[in-house]
């Protein structure tokens, strides 16, 4: 089962702060997302599922050619399902439309589904964070997505999002 990907708005906002607590246990405030809604950097994503009722969520900066992903979430009982992976793509693909020539992340050491995910996008380990995350310290692998104008990289994200839109 897929998702439908679009822009996040303020009315979001809400589910959005309902998402992130059930897959990461903590939140940003509702000022912090009226705040990135407003950034000309940001941009933001919502997944909904088949009823309309909000799944996912991620989000990026992006800074002259960089792409920096600052959050993607998926509630726990919608994940396996390519909808993180949605999402992803379709930042990837705002980063494009703004010549955006690289990207960047930080993903936990102990979430093995989205390294594997990051690295099916062609992300590779960089550096590690050390106690990057809050809640328990845990340190965070930071990614690298080198060169987004390769053409190899080009063909391996177009056959992703070709493999994505096939999905039921």
């Amino acid at each position: 089962m897929s998702a439908r990907v679009r822009a996040m708005a303020a009315s979001d906002i809400e589910a959005v702060i309902r998402i992130e607590k059930s897959a990461l246990g903590s939140t940003w405030s509702v000022a912090a997302y009226t705040n990135e809604l407003t950034n000309p950097a940001a941009f933001y994503v919502i997944a909904e599922d088949e009823s309309g009722e909000p799944v996912g969520y991620g989000g990026v900066w992006i800074v002259m050619d960089e792409v920096h992903v600052t959050a993607l979430a998926v509630v726990p009982e919608r994940r396996r399902q390519k909808i993180g992976e949605e999402l992803l793509a379709a930042m990837l693909a705002e980063g494009l439309v703004r010549q955006a020539t690289r990207a960047t992340l930080e993903v936990r050491k102990s979430n093995l589904a989205a390294q594997n995910l990051y690295a099916r996008y062609g992300f590779v380990a960089a550096a590690v964070r050390k106690r990057y995350y809050p809640d328990n310290h845990e340190d965070a692998d930071i990614l690298w997505l080198y060169d987004m104008t390769d053409p190899d990289w080009r063909t391996l994200f177009a056959n992703n999002q070709a493999t994505l839109r096939l999905l039921p």
